[in-house]
């Protein structure tokens, strides 16, 4: 038994359906678990808004801020295995990083998003986002510190990843490349076998072109393909922020691999003592300043930021959430720009992963996803 409400489930896909009917955006993929057994596994809807090409269940997707969870992964199995701690300043694994306040960060405040620096889109003006060595360049030079680290939660789009990315680089043992480490030490061994750094050329047939809808405020550069979002069907990109693509059963082994505490399919990432301890909120009650815009733009009541170690969290307050008002408070995940999510439940022994087509503003994108997580959760018996 999976666990589920079939009646609900049932609903959960006509939900989806009227809202592609209505364009509120073009077609999603969606996959729900319980206790390790699918309960919900669905394409609904189109990769285009012309609908000239259904999604399918294998559909790949660009999953822009998604791809932060990968190395967040990585980095808190660095720390595992002692190449440094979340209490290491970033600035003795990276010496470059220096200048007062931003040279007290620590992995910690870089995992929390409390490191101080402002949550900037772009370190430099109309720069190519495609190479590592180029963005932490310009994160160095251009990204500092505005209040101390810990004082404050002000999600990065894209300078902490950076960072942890070349700190990753740095110091892996057998010298590889950003890319090479995701795939050998995550990718691979998880069987996410249609998940990759830079769209892979085999993935392409099947890549569901982004469309912005004019939603994303900053143009995503290739050097080596024209178009403002050609990143996202560059092969070699190494950005560590926004530069995976993958596809929803690759997602949700990972978010199944995270459910039980660190391993799947004998594969063992992490252990589980640190991934209760990635789930704990560690903003106290910071708001997120990025949201907090949202929020009074909306005139919605502002929320904690909730964030663990890498993940967003559920939290106990009720306000508009992703992740949902009726899933518990341990409840966690990330997100990615407009389109994408995934999230585990621990109490209720649940994962989802949803990525979508037509990307939707912030503000339509959380109402969207709290109701879909809450569909989920009030389909569980």
């Amino acid at each position: 038994m999976s666990g589920f409400w079939q009646e609900r489930l049932d609903h959960l896909k006509a939900v989806i359906e009227a809202d592609v009917a209505a364009g509120a955006y073009y077609g999603a993929v969606l996959r729900v678990a319980r206790r390790g057994v699918v309960g919900f596994d669905e394409a609904i809807g189109f990769a285009d808004g012309d609908k000239q090409k259904p999604l399918a269940k294998d559909s790949v997707f660009s999953i822009f801020s998604t791809s932060k969870a990968f190395t967040n992964i990585l980095i808190l199995r660095a720390i595992e295995e002692g190449r440094f701690a979340l209490t290491t300043r970033v600035k003795d694994v990276l010496p470059e990083f220096i200048g007062a306040p931003r040279d007290k960060a620590t992995f910690f405040h870089l995992l929390s998003h409390t490191s101080g620096m402002p949550g900037v889109w772009m370190p430099k003006p109309d720069m190519y986002l495609d190479r590592l060595d180029e963005l932490y360049d310009a994160v160095i030079q251009n990204v500092h510190g505005n209040v101390d680290p810990g004082t404050r939660c002000d999600y990065s789009p894209l300078a902490h990843h950076v960072l942890m990315g070349e700190a990753l680089r740095r110091t892996d043992p057998k010298g590889r490349r950003f890319r090479d480490i995701l795939r050998e030490d995550l990718f691979e061994p998880l069987g996410m076998k249609d998940t990759s750094m830079g769209l892979r050329p085999d993935l392409n047939a099947r890549h569901v072109r982004p469309d912005m809808r004019g939603t994303v405020p900053i143009k995503h550069l290739s050097r080596t393909i024209a178009g403002d979002h050609a990143l996202f069907e560059d092969p070699d990109v190494e950005a560590p922020h926004v530069g995976c693509a993958s596809t929803v059963p690759d997602l949700s082994r990972f978010a199944e691999m995270l459910r039980r505490g660190g391993e799947l399919d004998g594969a063992r990432i992490l252990s589980p003592q640190i991934i209760k301890m990635a789930r704990q909120v560690q903003t106290k009650d910071y708001p997120n300043e990025l949201y907090r815009t949202v929020h009074l733009r909306m005139g919605w009541d502002e929320m904690p930021a909730y964030m663990g170690l890498g993940f967003n969290l559920r939290g106990t307050q009720i306000g508009p959430h992703q992740l949902g008002t009726m899933t518990s408070p341990e409840t966690f995940g990330n997100y990615g720009a407009g389109s994408a999510l995934f999230w585990v439940d621990p109490e209720l022994d649940v994962s989802f992963a949803c990525l979508t087509a037509g990307v939707m503003t912030q503000a339509a994108n959380i109402a969207r996803f709290q109701k879909l997580s809450d569909l989920v959760v009030s389909a569980c018996i």
